[in-house]
């Protein structure tokens, strides 16, 4: 029988070895983490998310009117609707979508998620989200026992309930001890009301609007009433930070639309909001009726500042809401200096990033 003796190299030469594999994984973790990828020029193409809801109204105007096409020449725009942020979030880290209009509560998810992955460019949209509920709940004492639907779990709408629900002492939960958040697409959320399903929604318009013009119900809370100046990030900018880095043209061509989207409804908000009505029906959803869709833009402002002294507290207000276990550091989590230099061009005041475009 013969024997096979294993054979091994000096101490010194494995030490030789090992340092050298070290320094070149540190090398090569170096280069994935602090190297920028390079400018590819234009992208062929640019993929946009965003919900058909009345907050999204920049995405919608944009869309319709054809602002964001202007604007990008020959990078094609294609377009992906979804219900809620976490569903975007997944499909912004899936590579399904480059950029998206999103609430400010998926979009600190994602970061704390991917810290490298995605920025905040812009914002979108400030107001415009209300708690709506039965005739006769007049006190949040009266929400013991009910249903409240929300869009999603963890989405912007769900953390602002649950939190509110905590500062007024009340638990969540089933039982008449508790109230009840039910997590429910926005289209399906009204049905579910009118049929005893639901006793009332915080929700984004036009729902809140629909529950109280179509459904009846009464609005016990507007969220701006929670907020200094009544100001609060409904709606956010996200991108993917490979597609930032790889396409800062494209990138800056898409915001000159936002820019210009967001300037028609300052200036002209009738034919803005026929274009963002217009935009729900192209975008799959039914248009919305006059009086609905008057009260929905009444509620929002849309604004590219994406207030980015917020986030700290709406990081903490997640935690409060018992949606997150800590609150996210969002430093490093806005990339605004496209948006400003946008803003510039077009002679608007620029926005401050409140010192949380780095790390």
């Amino acid at each position: 029988m013969t024997r096979h003796r294993r054979r091994t190299l000096p101490a010194v030469v494995i030490a030789l070895v090992v340092g050298a594999l070290a320094l070149a994984g540190c090398s090569r973790a170096e280069e994935s983490t602090s190297t920028p990828a390079a400018d590819a020029g234009p992208a062929p193409e640019l993929r946009l998310g965003y919900f058909p809801n009345i907050t999204h109204a920049g995405a919608l105007i944009g869309v319709q009117n054809g602002l964001f096409a202007q604007q990008l020449g020959q990078t094609k725009l294609s377009t992906q609707t979804f219900n809620a942020g976490p569903e975007e979030t997944s499909a912004l880290f899936g590579n399904s979508i480059d950029i998206g209009f999103i609430g400010s509560g998926p979009a600190i998810n994602a970061y704390k998620q991917n810290p490298e992955g995605v920025r905040i460019i812009a914002g979108a949209t400030s107001g415009g989200a209300q708690l709506v509920v039965r005739p006769g709940i007049t006190s949040p004492q009266q929400l013991l026992g009910r249903k409240i639907a929300t869009p999603q779990l963890a989405n912007t709408q769900d953390i602002a309930l649950k939190k509110w629900l905590k500062d007024n002492n009340l638990p969540t939960g089933t039982g008449p001890g508790a109230v009840e958040v039910v997590n429910i697409d926005n289209a399906r959320a009204l049905d579910a009301y009118r049929t005893g399903q639901l006793d009332g929604g915080w929700l984004p318009e036009p729902f809140a609007s629909r529950f109280v013009l179509e459904g009846g119900a009464t609005p016990l809370l507007d969220e701006k009433t929670l907020w200094p100046n009544g100001q609060f990030p409904t709606t956010v900018v996200i991108a993917r930070t490979d597609y930032v880095q790889q396409h800062p043209s494209t990138v800056a061509a898409f915001l000159k639309g936002l820019v210009v989207a967001e300037d028609l409804a300052r200036t002209d908000p009738n034919a803005a909001k026929a274009a963002a009505n217009a935009g729900l029906g192209a975008a799959g959803s039914k248009p919305l009726a006059q009086n609905v869709l008057d009260r929905a833009w009444s509620d929002v402002s849309l604004n590219p500042d994406p207030l980015a002294s917020t986030f700290p507290v709406l990081a903490q207000n997640a935690v409060t809401a018992g949606t997150a276990q800590s609150a996210t550091d969002v430093k490093g989590l806005f990339a605004l200096g496209p948006l400003n230099e946008a803003l510039q061009a077009a002679g608007r005041p620029t926005v401050d990033p409140a010192g949380l475009d780095t790390k």
